[in-house]
């Protein structure tokens, strides 16, 4: 089992106006935005309650309870699905290349937030020398 302080990674996708929209809130905050988000995430979760059939079963292992799942984000849909449809609501025309920049808009700053959070963490190093990074053993 995993402890409480362990950390791992969760990924959304989102307009990229929200993103603006959420990074200006976190900086106005003096927060960085994977703090912004887990703390709004926290915050909203507080204001739902599962319904009476969904209600929480006790792990009878550790006594801790169970939280229920949450029901898939856009039921029956596709993300990346979603996103092209998104993106191309607005009745312009895009190419290819402008509708793949949408999509991986957000990819070079996710990395070095990533990248700079692991080697905070000392689990990856970089080396000028050998021109890249690479994991700590």
């Amino acid at each position: 089992m995993a402890s409480e302080s362990e950390r791992t990674t969760v990924r959304t996708y989102i307009p990229a106006y929200q993103k603006e929209r959420w990074q200006a809130h976190a900086d106005d905050l003096d927060m960085s935005q994977s703090e912004f988000v887990r703390t709004m995430v926290q915050a909203g979760r507080s204001g739902f309650e599962p319904p009476e059939a969904e209600s929480r079963e006790e792990d009878t292992t550790e006594g801790d309870p169970v939280e229920p799942r949450s029901p898939d984000a856009t039921p029956g849909g596709d993300g990346l699905k979603d996103r092209v449809q998104d993106i191309l609501a607005d009745g312009d025309y895009y190419e290819w290349d402008d509708i793949l920049a949408e999509l991986t808009d957000d990819i070079e700053d996710r990395l070095e937030e990533t990248l700079q959070e692991l080697q905070s963490e000392n689990e990856v190093q970089y080396s000028g020398r050998h021109g890249g990074y690479v994991r700590d053993k």
